[in-house]
């Protein structure tokens, strides 16, 4: 009869990725925007950048929290680890979410030039070490992190630091950079379309350079990372559909059709994140050098009981969310139009 109900285990980590890939992909073409921020001409411009992802910004980062609640809700002694060991880059991450939002809701509250120049930079700041810290912890993730016997931590910051994690961490600023430059192309018009539509070549340059660099370390430093495609070559289609994905971008950009070039860069954040899953699958913190203290979704789980109740809120709670995040992008679908409530 056990053999026959589901693993919630399994079901969990693919929810936890679900909604952690929701937060790349939505949120990561508002880090972009700001990573491009500095390089619009003029006040009009800037607002209209900051107006193109006003109604959604902070929406966007509400996936972040639930991926970090479900986190906490299924995997307790994973999050415990991670929140701890990574405990300074996350008090990092966090003041730097915090200036981006200062920046969005103070930038236009004084016309003063240097005040506004401020917060632009603040706004560029904020979300460039967002992008890269994030980027980061998610190299540490793959790479593995000294555990002890206990899951714990047992490292420094500095330990973090380290080039595979770094290279990860650039190209998440390489990825959100592209993303966010592709959302300006498609709400944007007039001068600033004409500009952005420079900008997106050579971002989809600058990714690839840096996918193509991450892909070969993690081939020849972290193969652990290939072995289920190895054993399952089915799954295999995913790296297939990243490809074909990321190769459509500039397809897009070519014709003209920025929105297809949109869904094209959501689609190859979705194949990532599917890699990064199948990768790491059961692990959820790798431990290195001694992959004996890696903690895993059984190991590291709630009680059977707590997983169903948490999936049954899940099911009525995720639904909600996905139907608010629809109508939102509904409402404010269009071009970007300057007015007395914009930012």
């Amino acid at each position: 009869m056990s053999e026959a109900l589901p693993d919630l285990n399994t079901i969990w980590f693919v929810l936890v990725g679900v909604l952690l890939t929701g937060y790349a992909m939505l949120d990561g073409f508002d880090l972009g925007v700001g990573q491009l921020h500095l390089l619009a001409r003029g006040d009009q411009e800037r607002r209209i950048m900051l107006n193109a992802i006003g109604p959604v910004w902070d929406g966007n980062e509400v996936w972040l929290v639930t991926g970090g609640g479900a986190l906490f809700a299924a995997f307790p002694e994973a999050y415990a680890t991670v929140f701890s060991g990574f405990y300074l880059p996350f008090v990092l991450l966090l003041v730097a979410l915090i200036f981006r939002a200062v920046a969005i809701e103070f930038r236009s509250k004084q016309p003063m030039r240097w005040w506004r120049s401020m917060w632009d930079w603040s706004f560029f700041a904020g979300s460039t070490c967002s992008a890269l810290l994030i980027g980061v912890a998610m190299g540490n993730i793959v790479w593995g992190i000294p555990l002890d016997g206990r899951g714990e931590f047992s490292g420094s910051f500095l330990d973090l630091l380290h080039p595979y994690a770094l290279v990860l961490g650039v190209t998440t600023v390489a990825l959100f950079m592209m993303h966010g430059a592709i959302y300006v192309l498609m709400k944007t018009e007039g001068a600033l379309h004409d500009r952005a539509r420079g900008w997106v070549n050579p971002c989809i340059i600058f990714f690839i350079i840096c996918y193509a660099t991450t892909t070969m370390a993690t081939l020849i430093y972290v193969p652990h990372m290939t072995e289920r495609v190895r054993e399952q070559p089915l799954f295999f289609l995913v790296a297939l559909a990243n490809m074909l994905a990321i190769a459509n971008i500039p397809r897009e950009i070519h014709r003209g059709e920025d929105f297809r070039a949109f869904l094209s860069s959501c689609a190859a954040m979705v194949a990532l994140m599917g890699l990064f899953g199948l990768g790491m699958f059961p692990n959820l913190v790798r431990s290195a050098p001694h992959p004996a203290n890696s903690l895993d979704i059984y190991g590291a789980a709630s009680s059977q009981k707590t997983l169903g109740i948490m999936l049954a809120i899940a099911a009525i709670g995720v639904p909600i969310v996905l139907a608010y995040s629809a109508s939102i992008y509904w409402i404010f679908r269009g071009k970007v139009k300057l007015d007395a409530m914009s930012y």
